[in-house]
């Protein structure tokens, strides 16, 4: 006759895994700190009329006052012109330059991973200088004196309603393609290259490589560098706050830097809560549409 089996005791927590523990512990206590207090601090206040010395209570106000603004939904507007013209182009031209890079030795897939990654190390507020001076509307500006070439005369790219957004979009494509180019390259060498091979016995030329093997392989990745290229183009504050300060006519006035204008020009934190809030279920939103819709075919 067999015996009954018997329980198994769970063992205690010691020697490594308590240290294992430990050190998430850590983690969470800076999560808590610097992610989860903040959030919840802004749900709150987002209901109050705040105050320093004292907060009141006023229910749904700032949000009936935010949906009432017609500057918020033209922030709104601005935010969404600017990340339809600048996500896709950033795709692409990291996309290419990454194809480009590709068959280079792996010392020069190096040298070129590090110059395209520099810019995102500078300061913002160093390359916003430079770019200020490349937008100069002086006859010595760079951009304009490279349009007198073929005879277009000086624009005020920065202080035009017709020319500031399409310059802050300039300034996005020619920078800050570094994370992309390297996510790419490495997404490209994990490709096996036995695809390749097989292709190159059919006989397929190098756009039906990239149409039918190198494309469909990246497609997890570009669902991830457009969910996140969103995301960051949905927050962006530096470029407007130091480029134009949201105008002329408000023309440049993103979400970002509506929030910050209301918290600590206006010191409005209540409503600045409120729209930091609202700006966070957009961006949800909109992420889960672009799984919902994007990721049906993608395999990880």
């Amino acid at each position: 006759m067999t015996q009954p089996a018997k329980p198994v005791k769970r063992r205690k927590i010691r020697g490594d895994g308590a240290w294992g523990y430990a050190f998430i512990a850590v983690a969470l206590l800076v999560y808590a700190l610097f992610t989860a207090y903040p959030v919840i601090s802004a749900f709150i206040i987002s209901f109050q009329k705040y105050r320093p010395l004292g907060s009141t209570f006023i229910g749904f106000d700032n949000y009936t006052a935010t949906f009432k603004d017609p500057l918020f939904w033209k922030s709104v507007v601005n935010t969404i012109v600017y990340t339809v013209l600048t996500v896709p182009v950033a795709l692409f031209l990291s996309f290419a330059v990454a194809i480009l890079i590709l068959p280079l030795k792996k010392k020069l897939q190096t040298t070129f991973k590090a110059i395209y990654y520099l810019p995102a190390v500078a300061s913002g507020v160093a390359l916003s200088v430079v770019w200020l001076w490349i937008f100069d509307p002086m006859p010595s500006g760079i951009l304009n004196k490279l349009i007198s070439y073929i005879g277009i005369s000086n624009q005020n790219w920065l202080g035009s309603s017709a020319t500031a957004m399409f310059s802050l979009v300039l300034m996005a494509w020619l920078s800050s393609h570094g994370t992309s180019i390297i996510i790419y390259l490495a997404a490209l060498l994990g490709i096996d290259e036995s695809y390749y091979e097989a292709a190159e016995l059919d006989g397929a030329s190098f756009i039906k490589k990239l149409w039918y093997i190198v494309i469909p392989c990246l497609k997890p990745t570009t669902l991830f560098l457009l969910v996140t290229g969103v995301i960051g183009s949905f927050q962006v504050f530096q470029n407007a706050y130091l480029m134009t300060g949201g105008g002329p006519d408000n023309a440049t006035t993103m979400v970002g830097l509506l929030v910050f204008n209301n918290a600590f020009k206006y010191f409005d934190f209540g409503k600045a809560a409120a729209q930091s809030l609202i700006l966070a279920f957009i961006i949800a939103g909109i992420s889960l549409v672009q799984f919902k819709f994007l990721g049906k075919e993608v395999e990880y």
